[in-house]
């Protein structure tokens, strides 16, 4: 999976670089859900624990300050970690994913690196870690109306094949997208994976009527005669 770039200058920057990735990945879910207030994640509070810094922070990655951001990254989420090839503070990169998002629950690329280090490990509980879901679970209530994060637990329960939660995310999702044509546009893609071909094609309409640029969901239904 590809390292993601979120740039604050444009409205639409991190919906086009996670619809974009998700259009050559396969990972349609990864900016689809918004639905704020619904299933959390399936965790039990025994097993995760608290995962929030006990004396320093949480702050939300959204609006913590550089200096905030800088103390934890500079110490934990260097790049090395963030692509997994080693640690900073221990063997392994698990402890310094599970320090920045202790600090910053909604640290969007760290979560990505996590989803990344389950794959690689091939379980949900990398060393030195909780469970991902217990971090998309604090993610989750900690910043409610963060878009990105919603969106990347949705990818991964696609992944997990929960598909039933994914589809009821997403049909909250299409009742509050409002205007938003990026939205529209990928809630077409994520029904398209899940063969809902109708609600794939009127999300597609009305993305197109709201001025969206991106077309592989217009071609991708015509390829499949929907």
């Amino acid at each position: 999976m590809s390292r993601l770039q979120f740039t604050a200058s444009s409205r639409w920057a991190p919906s086009v670089a996670l619809s974009r990735r998700c259009v050559h990945l396969g990972c349609i879910a990864a900016l689809a859900i918004a639905a704020l207030g619904t299933a959390q994640a399936q965790v039990n509070p025994q097993i995760c624990g608290n995962t929030i810094h006990a004396t320093y922070g949480p702050f939300d990655y959204r609006s913590a300050t550089k200096f905030q951001r800088d103390i934890v990254e500079n110490a934990h989420f260097t790049p090395e970690v963030e692509s997994l090839l080693r640690g900073k503070t221990n063997n392994h990169v698990g402890p310094d994913l599970a320090y920045t998002l202790s600090v910053l629950p909604n640290h969007h690329r760290a979560l990505i690196a996590v989803v990344r280090l389950t794959e690689k490990m091939g379980t949900d509980q990398p060393k030195g870690m909780r469970p991902v879901e217990c971090y998309f679970d604090t993610a989750l209530r900690f910043a409610r109306d963060d878009l990105v994060v919603h969106a990347l637990y949705a990818e991964w329960l696609i992944k997990k094949k929960r598909l039933g939660e994914a589809e009821v995310h997403l049909d909250q999702l299409v009742k509050m997208a409002g205007n938003s044509p990026n939205i529209h546009y990928i809630a077409g893609l994520l029904y398209l994976q899940l063969e809902k071909f109708d609600k794939a094609l009127q999300q597609a309409h009305r993305a197109d009527e709201l001025g969206w640029p991106r077309q592989e969901l217009a071609e991708k239904l015509r390829a499949g005669g929907h």
